[in-house]
Protein backbone atom coordinates (compact mmCIF):
# COMPACT_ATOMS: atom_id res chain seq x y z
CA UNK A 1 0.00 0.00 0.00
CA UNK A 2 2.52 2.17 -1.33
CA UNK A 3 1.69 6.20 -0.93
CA UNK A 4 3.88 7.65 -3.71
CA UNK A 5 3.16 6.80 -7.06
CA UNK A 6 5.23 5.01 -9.03
CA UNK A 7 7.38 6.97 -11.74
CA UNK A 8 5.37 5.30 -14.37
CA UNK A 9 2.09 6.01 -14.14
CA UNK A 10 2.94 9.48 -12.53
CA UNK A 11 4.61 10.34 -15.79
CA UNK A 12 1.76 8.46 -17.71
CA UNK A 13 -0.98 10.42 -15.20
CA UNK A 14 0.88 13.73 -16.54
CA UNK A 15 0.55 13.20 -19.90
CA UNK A 16 -3.19 11.86 -19.77
CA UNK A 17 -3.79 14.63 -18.57
CA UNK A 18 -3.19 16.92 -21.71
CA UNK A 19 -5.32 14.72 -23.75
CA UNK A 20 -8.37 14.69 -22.07
CA UNK A 21 -10.71 17.77 -21.25
CA UNK A 22 -12.05 18.35 -17.90
CA UNK A 23 -8.76 19.07 -15.86
CA UNK A 24 -7.75 21.85 -14.07
CA UNK A 25 -4.05 22.12 -12.86
CA UNK A 26 -4.26 24.26 -9.46
CA UNK A 27 -1.20 26.60 -10.41
CA UNK A 28 -0.61 27.32 -6.32
CA UNK A 29 0.71 23.91 -5.47
CA UNK A 30 1.88 20.93 -7.01
CA UNK A 31 -1.32 19.10 -6.43
CA UNK A 32 -4.03 18.80 -8.91
CA UNK A 33 -7.55 19.68 -9.49
CA UNK A 34 -9.28 16.71 -11.56
CA UNK A 35 -12.64 17.66 -13.04
CA UNK A 36 -15.51 14.82 -14.91
CA UNK A 37 -19.00 14.63 -14.86
CA UNK A 38 -18.57 10.66 -12.82
CA UNK A 39 -15.81 10.29 -10.42
CA UNK A 40 -15.58 6.50 -9.37
CA UNK A 41 -13.48 5.20 -6.38
CA UNK A 42 -11.98 1.67 -6.65
CA UNK A 43 -10.09 -0.06 -9.58
CA UNK A 44 -12.62 -3.10 -8.71
CA UNK A 45 -14.08 -4.66 -11.53
CA UNK A 46 -17.43 -2.77 -10.37
CA UNK A 47 -15.35 0.33 -10.96
CA UNK A 48 -14.10 -0.44 -14.37
CA UNK A 49 -17.56 -1.56 -16.02
CA UNK A 50 -18.77 1.93 -14.48
CA UNK A 51 -16.49 3.60 -16.13
CA UNK A 52 -16.99 2.02 -19.56
CA UNK A 53 -20.68 2.56 -18.89
CA UNK A 54 -20.22 6.31 -18.14
CA UNK A 55 -18.04 6.95 -20.78
CA UNK A 56 -20.52 4.48 -23.71
CA UNK A 57 -23.24 7.43 -22.34
CA UNK A 58 -21.11 10.34 -23.46
CA UNK A 59 -20.13 11.76 -20.25
CA UNK A 60 -16.71 12.48 -19.19
CA UNK A 61 -15.44 9.90 -16.29
CA UNK A 62 -12.47 9.56 -13.98
CA UNK A 63 -11.51 6.36 -12.47
CA UNK A 64 -9.75 6.88 -9.06
CA UNK A 65 -8.19 3.47 -8.15
CA UNK A 66 -5.95 2.92 -4.67
CA UNK A 67 -5.12 -0.42 -6.68
CA UNK A 68 -1.98 -0.58 -9.39
CA UNK A 69 -4.02 -3.82 -10.64
CA UNK A 70 -7.19 -3.20 -12.34
CA UNK A 71 -10.21 -6.02 -11.94
CA UNK A 72 -10.04 -6.32 -7.91
CA UNK A 73 -11.12 -9.78 -7.24
CA UNK A 74 -11.91 -11.23 -10.88
CA UNK A 75 -8.10 -10.47 -11.85
CA UNK A 76 -6.69 -11.47 -8.67
CA UNK A 77 -7.14 -15.26 -7.89
CA UNK A 78 -11.40 -15.55 -8.17
CA UNK A 79 -11.36 -17.62 -11.84
CA UNK A 80 -13.56 -19.85 -11.27
CA UNK A 81 -16.51 -17.56 -11.62
CA UNK A 82 -19.77 -17.86 -9.04
CA UNK A 83 -21.59 -17.66 -11.68
CA UNK A 84 -24.91 -18.90 -10.21
CA UNK A 85 -27.42 -18.85 -13.19
CA UNK A 86 -25.56 -17.71 -15.87
CA UNK A 87 -28.69 -16.39 -18.08
CA UNK A 88 -29.00 -13.26 -15.40
CA UNK A 89 -26.11 -12.08 -16.45
CA UNK A 90 -26.48 -9.71 -18.52
CA UNK A 91 -24.87 -6.26 -20.26
CA UNK A 92 -21.28 -5.10 -20.06
CA UNK A 93 -20.50 -8.30 -17.27
CA UNK A 94 -21.43 -10.61 -19.39
CA UNK A 95 -19.57 -9.06 -22.12
CA UNK A 96 -16.37 -9.46 -20.09
CA UNK A 97 -16.82 -13.44 -20.12
CA UNK A 98 -17.31 -13.04 -23.84
CA UNK A 99 -14.15 -11.31 -23.95
CA UNK A 100 -12.38 -14.06 -21.90
CA UNK A 101 -13.92 -16.96 -24.17
CA UNK A 102 -12.37 -15.28 -27.29
CA UNK A 103 -9.04 -15.08 -25.92
CA UNK A 104 -9.44 -18.91 -24.93
CA UNK A 105 -10.34 -19.54 -28.38
CA UNK A 106 -6.91 -19.07 -29.89
CA UNK A 107 -4.65 -22.20 -28.99
CA UNK A 108 -1.56 -19.68 -28.56
CA UNK A 109 -3.61 -19.09 -25.57
CA UNK A 110 -2.80 -22.53 -24.09
CA UNK A 111 0.87 -22.21 -23.14
CA UNK A 112 0.85 -25.17 -20.43
CA UNK A 113 -1.81 -27.69 -21.75
CA UNK A 114 -3.41 -28.09 -24.99
CA UNK A 115 -6.86 -26.77 -24.94
CA UNK A 116 -8.86 -30.42 -25.03
CA UNK A 117 -7.14 -31.87 -21.79
CA UNK A 118 -8.14 -29.04 -19.85
CA UNK A 119 -11.88 -30.37 -19.66
CA UNK A 120 -14.97 -28.06 -19.16
CA UNK A 121 -16.11 -28.27 -15.56
CA UNK A 122 -16.76 -24.80 -14.14
CA UNK A 123 -19.46 -23.58 -11.30
CA UNK A 124 -23.23 -24.64 -12.10
CA UNK A 125 -21.87 -24.06 -15.78
CA UNK A 126 -19.81 -25.54 -18.35
CA UNK A 127 -16.55 -23.32 -18.04
CA UNK A 128 -16.65 -22.58 -21.49
CA UNK A 129 -19.88 -22.27 -22.89
CA UNK A 130 -20.01 -22.39 -26.75
CA UNK A 131 -23.45 -21.69 -27.33
CA UNK A 132 -23.18 -18.47 -26.03
CA UNK A 133 -19.86 -17.79 -26.07
CA UNK A 134 -18.81 -17.14 -22.71
CA UNK A 135 -15.81 -18.31 -20.81
CA UNK A 136 -16.32 -18.47 -16.57
CA UNK A 137 -13.01 -19.72 -16.10
CA UNK A 138 -10.12 -18.16 -16.91
CA UNK A 139 -6.70 -17.34 -15.07
CA UNK A 140 -5.74 -13.92 -13.27
CA UNK A 141 -3.67 -12.46 -15.51
CA UNK A 142 -5.99 -12.71 -18.38
CA UNK A 143 -8.83 -11.40 -16.79
CA UNK A 144 -6.84 -8.15 -15.67
CA UNK A 145 -5.95 -7.57 -19.38
CA UNK A 146 -9.60 -7.52 -20.30
CA UNK A 147 -10.03 -4.97 -17.76
CA UNK A 148 -7.35 -3.06 -19.36
CA UNK A 149 -8.33 -3.76 -22.79
CA UNK A 150 -11.50 -2.28 -21.67
CA UNK A 151 -10.16 0.83 -20.38
CA UNK A 152 -7.73 1.47 -23.31
CA UNK A 153 -10.57 0.82 -25.67
CA UNK A 154 -13.16 3.43 -23.94
CA UNK A 155 -9.94 6.02 -23.44
CA UNK A 156 -10.65 5.82 -19.99
CA UNK A 157 -8.68 8.37 -17.45
CA UNK A 158 -7.23 6.27 -14.62
CA UNK A 159 -4.98 7.52 -12.08
CA UNK A 160 -3.69 4.73 -9.66
CA UNK A 161 -1.96 4.30 -6.35
CA UNK A 162 -4.51 6.91 -5.66
CA UNK A 163 -6.29 6.82 -2.10
CA UNK A 164 -8.69 8.78 -0.74
CA UNK A 165 -7.95 10.92 2.30
CA UNK A 166 -10.67 9.82 4.99
CA UNK A 167 -10.32 12.25 7.77
CA UNK A 168 -12.82 15.03 7.85
CA UNK A 169 -10.77 17.24 5.12
CA UNK A 170 -10.95 14.52 2.79
CA UNK A 171 -14.50 15.62 1.55
CA UNK A 172 -16.64 18.39 0.46
CA UNK A 173 -20.65 18.26 0.75
CA UNK A 174 -22.70 20.94 0.59
CA UNK A 175 -26.48 20.50 1.07
CA UNK A 176 -26.29 16.41 0.93
CA UNK A 177 -24.01 16.35 -2.25
CA UNK A 178 -20.33 16.27 -2.70
CA UNK A 179 -18.36 18.44 -4.48
CA UNK A 180 -15.22 17.09 -4.26
CA UNK A 181 -12.66 14.52 -2.16
CA UNK A 182 -8.85 14.16 -2.26
CA UNK A 183 -6.37 11.84 -2.04
CA UNK A 184 -3.65 11.48 0.27
CA UNK A 185 -1.43 12.46 -2.50
CA UNK A 186 -3.54 15.86 -2.46
CA UNK A 187 -4.82 15.75 -5.39
CA UNK A 188 -8.80 16.77 -5.81
CA UNK A 189 -12.08 15.53 -7.74
CA UNK A 190 -14.54 17.25 -8.44
CA UNK A 191 -18.01 15.61 -10.25
CA UNK A 192 -21.32 16.16 -10.54
CA UNK A 193 -21.99 12.17 -9.04
CA UNK A 194 -19.75 9.72 -7.22
CA UNK A 195 -19.87 6.24 -7.53
CA UNK A 196 -18.00 4.51 -4.75
CA UNK A 197 -16.95 1.06 -6.34
CA UNK A 198 -14.85 -0.40 -3.61
CA UNK A 199 -15.03 -3.50 -1.52
CA UNK A 200 -14.73 -1.29 1.89
CA UNK A 201 -16.77 1.60 1.06
CA UNK A 202 -14.91 4.25 2.08
CA UNK A 203 -15.91 6.88 0.33
CA UNK A 204 -19.83 5.96 1.39
CA UNK A 205 -18.11 6.05 5.17
CA UNK A 206 -16.52 9.71 4.46
CA UNK A 207 -19.15 10.92 2.97
CA UNK A 208 -21.76 10.43 6.50
CA UNK A 209 -23.93 7.53 4.92
CA UNK A 210 -25.27 5.27 7.05
CA UNK A 211 -23.63 1.48 7.08
CA UNK A 212 -23.37 -1.41 9.30
CA UNK A 213 -20.43 -3.63 9.97
CA UNK A 214 -21.09 -7.14 11.24
CA UNK A 215 -23.86 -9.67 11.78
CA UNK A 216 -27.72 -8.68 12.07
CA UNK A 217 -29.56 -9.81 15.20
CA UNK A 218 -32.17 -12.45 12.95
CA UNK A 219 -34.99 -10.13 15.18
CA UNK A 220 -33.95 -6.73 12.89
CA UNK A 221 -35.03 -8.28 9.82
CA UNK A 222 -36.98 -10.95 10.81
CA UNK A 223 -34.67 -13.53 8.92
CA UNK A 224 -33.31 -16.91 9.76
CA UNK A 225 -30.02 -17.45 8.73
CA UNK A 226 -28.28 -14.13 9.96
CA UNK A 227 -26.66 -13.44 13.32
CA UNK A 228 -24.80 -16.22 15.48
CA UNK A 229 -25.89 -19.92 13.89
CA UNK A 230 -23.85 -22.09 16.25
CA UNK A 231 -23.58 -26.05 15.08
CA UNK A 232 -25.68 -25.18 11.92
CA UNK A 233 -23.15 -27.12 8.97
CA UNK A 234 -24.09 -26.63 5.37
CA UNK A 235 -21.15 -26.62 3.53
CA UNK A 236 -18.67 -29.42 5.41
CA UNK A 237 -16.34 -26.30 6.56
CA UNK A 238 -16.45 -27.50 10.18
CA UNK A 239 -14.35 -29.86 12.52
CA UNK A 240 -16.29 -33.42 11.58
CA UNK A 241 -14.59 -35.18 14.15
CA UNK A 242 -14.26 -34.53 18.30
CA UNK A 243 -10.52 -32.50 18.16
CA UNK A 244 -9.50 -31.04 21.65
CA UNK A 245 -8.31 -26.79 21.49
CA UNK A 246 -5.63 -27.43 24.01
CA UNK A 247 -1.82 -27.76 23.49
CA UNK A 248 -2.20 -30.93 25.62
CA UNK A 249 -4.82 -32.84 24.24
CA UNK A 250 -8.02 -32.97 26.76
CA UNK A 251 -5.74 -30.63 29.10
CA UNK A 252 -7.55 -27.27 29.34
CA UNK A 253 -4.64 -26.24 32.18
CA UNK A 254 -2.37 -26.65 28.76
CA UNK A 255 -3.65 -23.34 27.05
CA UNK A 256 -5.27 -23.17 23.38
CA UNK A 257 -3.70 -24.08 20.54
CA UNK A 258 -3.31 -21.00 17.93
CA UNK A 259 -6.07 -20.32 16.11
CA UNK A 260 -9.02 -20.67 18.74
CA UNK A 261 -10.62 -17.93 20.08
CA UNK A 262 -11.19 -18.35 24.19
CA UNK A 263 -14.85 -15.91 23.75
CA UNK A 264 -17.88 -18.12 24.68
CA UNK A 265 -20.47 -18.26 21.80
CA UNK A 266 -23.18 -16.13 21.99
CA UNK A 267 -26.70 -17.01 21.97
CA UNK A 268 -28.34 -18.36 18.58
CA UNK A 269 -29.59 -15.42 15.91
CA UNK A 270 -27.80 -12.80 17.95
CA UNK A 271 -26.21 -10.00 16.52
CA UNK A 272 -22.24 -9.44 16.77
CA UNK A 273 -19.66 -7.36 14.97
CA UNK A 274 -18.13 -10.18 13.40
CA UNK A 275 -17.60 -10.46 10.13
CA UNK A 276 -16.99 -14.20 7.62
CA UNK A 277 -13.50 -14.71 7.04
CA UNK A 278 -11.04 -13.74 4.64
CA UNK A 279 -8.62 -15.32 2.61
CA UNK A 280 -6.39 -15.13 -0.78
CA UNK A 281 -7.47 -16.93 -3.54
CA UNK A 282 -4.38 -18.77 -4.54
CA UNK A 283 -3.42 -19.57 -8.02
CA UNK A 284 -1.46 -22.70 -8.25
CA UNK A 285 0.41 -24.76 -11.06
CA UNK A 286 1.29 -28.26 -11.40
CA UNK A 287 2.94 -27.53 -14.49
CA UNK A 288 7.11 -28.63 -13.70
CA UNK A 289 8.44 -25.37 -15.86
CA UNK A 290 6.18 -23.02 -14.10
CA UNK A 291 5.98 -23.78 -10.42
CA UNK A 292 8.02 -22.87 -8.14
CA UNK A 293 7.76 -24.16 -4.27
CA UNK A 294 5.93 -22.49 -1.80
CA UNK A 295 7.88 -20.38 -0.05
CA UNK A 296 8.82 -20.23 3.65
CA UNK A 297 7.44 -17.11 5.29
CA UNK A 298 8.83 -15.18 7.75
CA UNK A 299 7.83 -16.27 11.13
CA UNK A 300 6.97 -19.75 10.08
CA UNK A 301 6.26 -21.68 13.05
CA UNK A 302 4.61 -25.38 12.19
CA UNK A 303 2.78 -25.48 15.80
CA UNK A 304 0.79 -22.79 14.53
CA UNK A 305 -1.14 -25.68 12.18
CA UNK A 306 -1.37 -28.34 15.18
CA UNK A 307 -5.34 -27.68 14.38
CA UNK A 308 -4.72 -28.83 11.16
CA UNK A 309 -2.96 -32.10 11.69
CA UNK A 310 -5.41 -33.48 14.37
CA UNK A 311 -7.79 -32.94 11.62
CA UNK A 312 -5.94 -35.02 9.59
CA UNK A 313 -5.15 -37.66 12.04
CA UNK A 314 -8.41 -38.10 13.05
CA UNK A 315 -9.10 -39.46 9.31
CA UNK A 316 -10.05 -36.11 7.29
CA UNK A 317 -9.19 -36.53 3.63
CA UNK A 318 -10.45 -33.67 1.68
CA UNK A 319 -7.23 -31.06 1.21
CA UNK A 320 -7.46 -30.74 -2.69
CA UNK A 321 -11.32 -30.46 -3.16
CA UNK A 322 -11.09 -26.74 -4.06
CA UNK A 323 -8.39 -27.37 -6.31
CA UNK A 324 -10.66 -25.62 -8.71
CA UNK A 325 -9.00 -26.25 -12.39
CA UNK A 326 -7.82 -23.18 -14.60
CA UNK A 327 -6.88 -22.69 -17.94
CA UNK A 328 -2.74 -24.02 -18.32
CA UNK A 329 -2.79 -26.58 -15.27
CA UNK A 330 -3.47 -23.90 -13.02
CA UNK A 331 -6.13 -23.50 -9.95
CA UNK A 332 -8.51 -21.11 -8.32
CA UNK A 333 -7.21 -22.52 -4.71
CA UNK A 334 -10.19 -21.96 -1.99
CA UNK A 335 -11.01 -22.51 1.78
CA UNK A 336 -12.13 -25.98 2.36
CA UNK A 337 -12.85 -27.83 5.13
CA UNK A 338 -12.14 -26.91 8.91
CA UNK A 339 -8.84 -25.96 9.19
CA UNK A 340 -7.89 -24.38 6.07
CA UNK A 341 -7.24 -21.00 4.39
CA UNK A 342 -9.37 -18.95 5.65
CA UNK A 343 -8.07 -16.99 8.27
CA UNK A 344 -11.19 -17.37 11.06
CA UNK A 345 -11.52 -14.30 13.48
CA UNK A 346 -8.61 -12.07 12.34
CA UNK A 347 -10.54 -9.66 10.34
CA UNK A 348 -13.36 -8.09 12.36
CA UNK A 349 -11.32 -4.55 12.67
CA UNK A 350 -10.47 -4.27 8.63
CA UNK A 351 -13.40 -2.80 7.57
CA UNK A 352 -12.98 0.49 9.43
CA UNK A 353 -9.06 0.26 10.23
CA UNK A 354 -7.07 2.73 9.21
CA UNK A 355 -4.53 2.03 5.78
CA UNK A 356 -1.99 1.15 7.83
CA UNK A 357 -3.59 -1.75 10.09
CA UNK A 358 -5.70 -2.93 7.00
CA UNK A 359 -2.11 -3.57 5.30
CA UNK A 360 -0.81 -5.59 8.61
CA UNK A 361 -4.07 -7.72 8.36
CA UNK A 362 -3.74 -8.09 4.61
CA UNK A 363 0.12 -9.31 5.40
CA UNK A 364 -1.18 -11.23 8.46
CA UNK A 365 -3.12 -13.41 5.98
CA UNK A 366 -0.96 -13.65 3.27
CA UNK A 367 1.84 -15.04 5.92
CA UNK A 368 -0.87 -17.22 7.59
CA UNK A 369 -1.92 -18.95 4.21
CA UNK A 370 1.87 -19.01 2.88
CA UNK A 371 2.99 -20.81 5.98
CA UNK A 372 -0.50 -23.24 5.53
CA UNK A 373 1.18 -24.43 2.21
CA UNK A 374 4.48 -24.76 3.19
CA UNK A 375 3.00 -26.80 6.26
CA UNK A 376 1.30 -28.80 4.12
CA UNK A 377 3.89 -29.41 1.26
CA UNK A 378 7.11 -30.11 4.12
CA UNK A 379 5.46 -30.95 7.47
CA UNK A 380 6.01 -34.51 8.66
CA UNK A 381 2.96 -34.46 10.46
CA UNK A 382 1.29 -34.22 7.35
CA UNK A 383 0.02 -38.06 6.35
CA UNK A 384 1.89 -39.77 3.23
CA UNK A 385 -0.61 -39.57 0.57
CA UNK A 386 -1.11 -35.65 0.63
CA UNK A 387 2.55 -35.32 1.25
CA UNK A 388 3.51 -36.66 -1.89
CA UNK A 389 0.00 -34.65 -3.91
CA UNK A 390 1.39 -31.58 -2.53
CA UNK A 391 4.72 -31.88 -4.19
CA UNK A 392 3.06 -31.31 -7.20
CA UNK A 393 2.07 -28.00 -6.67
CA UNK A 394 3.67 -24.44 -6.27
CA UNK A 395 3.19 -20.80 -7.38
CA UNK A 396 2.98 -20.30 -10.93
CA UNK A 397 5.65 -18.28 -12.20
CA UNK A 398 3.39 -16.23 -14.92
CA UNK A 399 1.27 -14.79 -12.28
CA UNK A 400 1.47 -11.90 -10.07
CA UNK A 401 4.51 -11.39 -11.23
CA UNK A 402 5.10 -7.92 -9.49
CA UNK A 403 3.66 -9.50 -5.98
CA UNK A 404 6.29 -12.28 -5.65
CA UNK A 405 3.62 -14.64 -7.80
CA UNK A 406 1.46 -14.01 -4.55
CA UNK A 407 -2.34 -12.55 -5.18
CA UNK A 408 -2.38 -8.65 -5.13
CA UNK A 409 -6.11 -8.97 -3.69
CA UNK A 410 -7.19 -10.38 -0.35
CA UNK A 411 -10.49 -11.40 -0.46
CA UNK A 412 -12.45 -8.70 0.97
CA UNK A 413 -15.87 -10.92 1.48
CA UNK A 414 -18.00 -8.55 3.46
CA UNK A 415 -16.83 -4.91 4.97
CA UNK A 416 -19.35 -2.20 5.35
CA UNK A 417 -23.04 -2.54 4.32
CA UNK A 418 -24.98 0.66 3.12
CA UNK A 419 -28.28 1.37 5.13
CA UNK A 420 -29.80 2.98 2.00
CA UNK A 421 -32.89 3.63 0.52
CA UNK A 422 -33.60 0.01 0.39
CA UNK A 423 -32.32 -3.15 2.20
CA UNK A 424 -31.98 -6.53 0.92
CA UNK A 425 -33.17 -8.92 3.16
CA UNK A 426 -32.68 -12.10 3.50
CA UNK A 427 -36.21 -13.19 1.33
CA UNK A 428 -34.95 -10.77 -1.51
CA UNK A 429 -32.10 -13.15 -2.13
CA UNK A 430 -34.25 -16.30 -1.61
CA UNK A 431 -36.24 -15.46 -4.32
CA UNK A 432 -39.32 -15.20 -2.03
CA UNK A 433 -40.36 -11.67 -2.87
CA UNK A 434 -40.89 -9.16 -5.76
CA UNK A 435 -38.66 -6.01 -4.86
CA UNK A 436 -39.50 -2.35 -5.98
CA UNK A 437 -37.53 -1.30 -9.31
CA UNK A 438 -35.11 -3.88 -10.47
CA UNK A 439 -31.61 -3.24 -11.92
CA UNK A 440 -30.18 -6.56 -11.70
CA UNK A 441 -30.06 -9.77 -10.83
CA UNK A 442 -28.89 -12.15 -8.34
CA UNK A 443 -28.72 -16.16 -8.48
CA UNK A 444 -25.88 -17.27 -6.33
CA UNK A 445 -27.03 -19.29 -2.33
CA UNK A 446 -26.61 -16.88 0.49
CA UNK A 447 -23.09 -18.00 1.09
CA UNK A 448 -21.41 -16.80 4.23
CA UNK A 449 -18.04 -18.40 5.44
CA UNK A 450 -17.33 -19.00 8.71
CA UNK A 451 -16.88 -16.05 11.14
CA UNK A 452 -15.58 -17.56 14.28
CA UNK A 453 -13.27 -20.66 15.91
CA UNK A 454 -14.56 -21.49 19.35
CA UNK A 455 -15.00 -24.31 22.35
CA UNK A 456 -17.74 -25.96 22.84
CA UNK A 457 -19.17 -26.69 25.65
CA UNK A 458 -17.74 -30.74 25.62
CA UNK A 459 -14.70 -29.19 25.43
CA UNK A 460 -13.65 -29.92 21.93
CA UNK A 461 -13.39 -26.95 18.87
CA UNK A 462 -15.90 -26.01 16.51
CA UNK A 463 -16.15 -23.42 13.73
CA UNK A 464 -19.33 -21.10 13.27
CA UNK A 465 -20.68 -19.17 10.83
CA UNK A 466 -20.34 -21.06 7.50
CA UNK A 467 -23.85 -20.63 5.70
CA UNK A 468 -25.60 -22.12 2.38
CA UNK A 469 -29.25 -21.46 1.55
CA UNK A 470 -30.21 -21.93 -2.20
CA UNK A 471 -32.54 -19.44 -3.12
CA UNK A 472 -35.94 -20.68 -4.93
CA UNK A 473 -35.56 -19.12 -8.01
CA UNK A 474 -33.21 -15.83 -9.37
CA UNK A 475 -33.98 -12.92 -7.98
CA UNK A 476 -33.62 -9.64 -8.73
CA UNK A 477 -31.60 -6.92 -6.85
CA UNK A 478 -33.61 -3.44 -6.27
CA UNK A 479 -32.46 -0.01 -7.02
CA UNK A 480 -32.84 1.60 -3.76
CA UNK A 481 -29.90 -0.88 -2.74
CA UNK A 482 -27.33 0.84 -4.09
CA UNK A 483 -28.82 4.07 -3.37
CA UNK A 484 -27.87 6.07 0.01
CA UNK A 485 -30.91 8.24 1.78
CA UNK A 486 -30.77 10.91 0.13
CA UNK A 487 -31.11 13.82 3.49
CA UNK A 488 -27.68 11.46 3.60
CA UNK A 489 -25.95 12.16 0.45
CA UNK A 490 -27.84 12.88 -2.94
CA UNK A 491 -24.97 12.43 -5.83
CA UNK A 492 -23.33 9.31 -4.70
CA UNK A 493 -24.17 5.23 -5.90
CA UNK A 494 -22.66 2.33 -3.95
CA UNK A 495 -22.56 -0.85 -6.63
CA UNK A 496 -20.44 -3.05 -3.90
CA UNK A 497 -21.09 -2.35 -0.50
CA UNK A 498 -24.94 -2.21 -1.28
CA UNK A 499 -27.59 -2.06 1.18
CA UNK A 500 -28.30 -5.25 2.09
CA UNK A 501 -28.36 -7.70 5.37
CA UNK A 502 -25.12 -9.54 6.38
CA UNK A 503 -26.60 -12.85 4.79
CA UNK A 504 -28.30 -11.46 1.86
CA UNK A 505 -25.18 -10.10 0.87
CA UNK A 506 -23.63 -13.38 0.80
CA UNK A 507 -25.76 -14.09 -2.24
CA UNK A 508 -25.33 -10.44 -3.66
CA UNK A 509 -21.40 -10.29 -3.42
CA UNK A 510 -20.16 -12.03 -6.11
CA UNK A 511 -17.79 -10.49 -9.02
CA UNK A 512 -20.38 -11.27 -12.10
CA UNK A 513 -23.64 -9.60 -9.77
CA UNK A 514 -20.76 -6.30 -9.00
CA UNK A 515 -20.11 -5.74 -12.68
CA UNK A 516 -24.17 -5.87 -13.48
CA UNK A 517 -24.72 -3.48 -10.68
CA UNK A 518 -21.74 -0.93 -11.55
CA UNK A 519 -22.98 -0.69 -15.15
CA UNK A 520 -26.52 0.18 -13.73
CA UNK A 521 -25.39 2.57 -11.38
CA UNK A 522 -23.34 4.31 -13.85
CA UNK A 523 -26.28 4.50 -16.29
CA UNK A 524 -28.15 5.85 -13.17
CA UNK A 525 -25.44 8.90 -12.34
CA UNK A 526 -25.63 9.36 -16.39
CA UNK A 527 -29.16 10.05 -16.49
CA UNK A 528 -29.84 11.59 -12.59
CA UNK A 529 -27.06 14.38 -14.45
CA UNK A 530 -28.75 14.54 -17.64
CA UNK A 531 -32.46 14.91 -15.95
CA UNK A 532 -30.91 17.44 -13.64
CA UNK A 533 -32.06 15.16 -10.55
CA UNK A 534 -30.91 12.84 -7.74
CA UNK A 535 -30.23 9.56 -8.12
CA UNK A 536 -32.90 9.42 -5.47
CA UNK A 537 -35.48 11.40 -7.76
CA UNK A 538 -34.46 9.44 -11.42
CA UNK A 539 -37.86 8.02 -12.72
CA UNK A 540 -37.36 4.31 -12.70
CA UNK A 541 -39.28 3.96 -15.71
CA UNK A 542 -36.31 6.06 -17.48
CA UNK A 543 -33.44 4.03 -16.22
CA UNK A 544 -35.05 0.82 -17.12
CA UNK A 545 -35.23 1.49 -20.84
CA UNK A 546 -31.42 2.18 -20.88
CA UNK A 547 -30.76 -0.78 -18.45
CA UNK A 548 -33.09 -2.90 -20.66
CA UNK A 549 -31.42 -1.47 -24.42
CA UNK A 550 -28.08 -2.25 -22.45
CA UNK A 551 -28.82 -5.84 -22.27
CA UNK A 552 -29.14 -6.27 -18.45
CA UNK A 553 -31.70 -8.85 -16.95
CA UNK A 554 -33.69 -7.26 -14.48
CA UNK A 555 -36.17 -10.14 -13.74
CA UNK A 556 -37.34 -13.28 -14.74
Amino acid sequence: MKKIKPLFWLLKATITVFLFSGFQLNKSTETQVRKADVIIYGGTSAAIIAAVQVKKMGKSVIVVSPDTHLGGLSSGGLGFTDTGNKEVIGGLSREFYQRLYQYYQNNSTWQWQKKEEYGNKGQGTPAIDGTNRTMWIFEPHVAEQVFEDFAKGNKLLIFRNEWLDRSEKGIVKVSGSIQSFRTLNGNVYQGKMFIDATYEGDLMAVAGVDYHVGREANSVYGEQWNGVQPEIFQHGHHFKAKISPYKIANDSTSGLLPEISSEPIAEYGSGDNKIQAYCFRMCLSNHPENRIPFPKPEGYDPARYELLARVFASGWRETFDKFDQIPNRKTDTNNHGAFSTDYIGKNYDYPEASYERRKQIIKDHELYQKGLMYFLQNDKSIPADVHEKMQEWGLPKDEFKDNGNWPHQLYIREARRMIGEFVMKEADALGKTQVPNPIGMGSYALDAHNAQRYIKKDGYVQNEGDIGVHPDKPYSIAYGSILPKEKECNNLLVPVCVSSSHIAYGSIRMEPVFMILGQSAATAAVLSINNKVSPQQLPYSKLKAVLLKDKQRLEL
